[in-house]
């Protein structure tokens, strides 16, 4: 990326800049719906203008070219958070367990161990045995390869045993999830 430096590109830049940053934060806007993101994605629209400045003041017309960058940086982001929707909606589908007489002490134990693995770690091991996810949704829903599911999650259980000092893990994960649910459900 050749950022042009002279002070004349830096002075017309500046001036395109003046000239359309809020119409460009208008579009973005529009296009998103997101007032907040609009502003971000003007910038950084704009950045990227900056970064090509002497192939866009070459342009016919390059209002026509920062708009067109404006709307495929919403594009990207309305991607992006139809995504992240989508593996939201992964761990709100799942139906909950109901268990009667739930071991409270039991949960807290294997909450406690939870917290205490590393957050890959401990996202793998809920997602797969309290959730019930397959290998390939919880690498959706983390958006990692399956391999690093199978091994973070191996490597979890592994710990978790150590922890709670027993090699019945997955179940005790199981029950103590789906009691923490329960408990969750009757909480709201």
């Amino acid at each position: 990326m050749g950022t042009v430096v002279d002070d004349a590109a830096s002075v017309e830049f500046h001036a395109f800049f003046e000239r359309h940053y809020a119409e460009l934060s208008r579009l973005a806007h529009l296009l998103t719906g997101e007032p907040d993101a609009a502003d971000d994605i003007a910038a950084d629209a704009l950045l990227a203008l900056w970064h090509r400045w002497d192939r866009v003041r070459a342009a016919d017309r390059p209002v026509a070219y920062a708009r067109g960058v404006v709307a495929n940086l919403a594009r990207t982001r309305i991607r992006s958070a139809v995504r992240e929707r989508r593996r939201v909606a992964l761990f709100w589908s799942q139906r909950e367990e109901r268990t009667e007489n739930p071991d409270v002490a039991g949960v807290v134990d294997v909450q406690e161990a939870l917290r205490r693995l590393p957050f890959r770690k401990r996202a793998c091991v809920v997602l797969r045995h309290a959730f019930d996810l397959s290998e390939k949704d919880t690498a959706l829903a983390l958006g990692v390869s399956v391999g690093t599911v199978k091994s973070q999650t191996s490597k979890g259980m592994a710990e978790l045993q150590r922890l709670l000092g027993t090699r019945a893990a997955v179940g005790q994960v199981h029950a103590a999830m789906a009691r923490s649910g329960e408990a969750a459900g009757r909480k709201r």
